[in-house]
């Protein structure tokens, strides 16, 4: 009997250290701990940390800041001051964790692609310089008819007058430069990001008095675009987000988009994607050049030719705006993509339109 008890003792004593074994290899999904005893984070929120880029073969860089995953309502109710029909009906939407550029892109990050101001790419593909390669199958801009920064600035200001296709094409060719995969945001990436966790007019409250302390818009900004940085950020670190310059997003524009979801329906990561028409692509946050009620998170904004309307060339450029002194853009880095956004690139074309 004594020789039946330790038996049943040792058998039980080893299914314990094996189910221990294989908890230590094995741990539940969501149920570790840190040596403190605090939950550990998920992996992916455990890499979502600020980063520095450096732009291989320049010494321009650009900070990205960390974005977290979320659900939040999209769009403007009807009662906002500055409500536009096109901001409604409001929805529910949920976004996956991406990184965005903490300034609007500048003039110190673009003039690489724009003016090949980087080294150049004739050497022999190396593992070092086989990204320069991938870099220089996109295609650059063209020469812009006159100078793109209307003289308002260029060290540490934000690029402008830049059209949805160029923007497009240089988050691929810094894609290409990085190893990394920047795109342009989505709408709804963009305002979930502006928004930080608000839901009012602007992302530091309702009050339109205050405005000035977050953005350069009509009444503060002395009829230009301002350095990046020199307003108070929003919530999650990121300047500029209202005002300066109006951002490009990923979206075509279509005033009814926001109808066509059902009641009631939770999306996630809702887009337009862009076809192969150069015009009416989405802005957002607003310009220098915009009253207040313009400057807010819901408000959308749609290009058009007349933001090209000095260019004499026929066909007139798909790479510059000679009427585009208020519209610039930033980037974002997904952690992971959505199937429908993965390779997304411009299909504008010189003589599409």
């Amino acid at each position: 009997m004594k020789w039946v008890r330790f038996r049943i003792v040792f058998i039980v004593a080893a299914a314990l250290c094996a189910a221990l074994t294989m908890l230590e290899r094995n741990p539940v999904r969501g149920a570790s701990s840190s040596a403190n005893g605090q939950a550990s984070p998920p992996k992916e929120e455990e890499a979502m940390k600020p980063y520095t880029e450096t732009i291989p073969g320049t010494e321009a860089s650009f900070e990205m800041v960390p974005i977290p995953a979320g659900t939040f309502t999209m769009g403007s109710p009807a009662g906002e001051e500055g409500h536009s029909e096109d901001e409604g009906p409001q929805h529910r939407v949920t976004i996956h964790a991406f990184w965005m550029e903490k300034y609007e892109t500048t003039w110190n990050e673009y003039d690489v692609f724009a003016f090949s101001h980087d080294r150049m790419s004739d050497q022999k593909p190396t593992p070092t310089n086989a990204d320069d390669k991938l870099a220089d199958a996109v295609t650059r801009p063209t020469p812009p008819y006159s100078d793109p920064t209307f003289d308002f600035g260029r060290e540490g200001h934000p690029a402008i007058s830049m059209s949805h296709h160029a923007a497009m094409e240089y988050t691929r060719w810094l894609s290409a430069k990085t190893g990394h995969e920047y795109r342009l945001p989505t709408e709804a990436e963009w305002e979930y990001a502006c928004r930080a966790g608000s839901a009012t007019a602007f992302y530091y409250g309702a009050d339109p008095k205050q405005l000035g302390d977050y953005a350069w818009f009509l009444d503060n900004s002395d009829a230009r675009p301002h350095e990046g940085g020199k307003k108070k950020p929003n919530a999650w670190g990121l300047y500029d987000m209202l005002g300066n310059v109006g951002e490009w997003v990923l979206d075509e524009y279509d005033k009814d988009f926001y109808q066509h979801f059902k009641s009631g329906e939770l999306l996630v990561e809702p887009v337009m994607l862009p076809t192969k028409k150069k015009y009416p692509n989405i802005v957002r946050g607003g310009s220098w050049d915009d009253e207040a009620k313009r400057v807010r998170c819901a408000a959308r904004q749609a290009s058009s030719p007349d933001w090209n309307f000095q260019d004499p060339q026929r066909p007139q450029s798909i790479w510059w705006l000679t009427d585009g002194t208020f519209v610039g853009f930033r980037v974002v880095r997904p952690v992971e993509d959505e199937e429908k956004l993965k390779g997304v690139k411009s299909l504008v074309k010189k003589y599409d339109f």
